[in-house]
């Protein structure tokens, strides 16, 4: 996959996340990378990466029909500097 393909993928899902999430939880993400199938969120606290996750199993079913080639989704905590 090309680098501006990958980009463009990795934007989509940010987007896609932003649209879907509810408000107070999508203002919380402090990132998204998208590598070889692997989707990695990040949340500013632990405590938003719980949420979530959590939120995270009611959409995940819609989110690999919009993008179907993520092989695995994960959670992680990154603060925003």
């Amino acid at each position: 996959m090309r680098v501006t393909d990958q980009a463009a993928r990795q934007d989509f899902c940010s987007g896609w996340l932003q649209a879907h999430l509810p408000a107070p939880l999508g203002a919380r993400v402090s990132g998204v990378a998208l590598h070889a199938g692997r989707l990695v969120i990040f949340a500013e606290s632990a405590a938003w990466s719980a949420r979530l996750r959590f939120a995270l199993l009611q959409l995940e079913p819609d989110l690999r029909t919009a993008a179907p080639e993520l092989d695995s989704i994960a959670v992680r905590v990154r603060p925003r500097v």
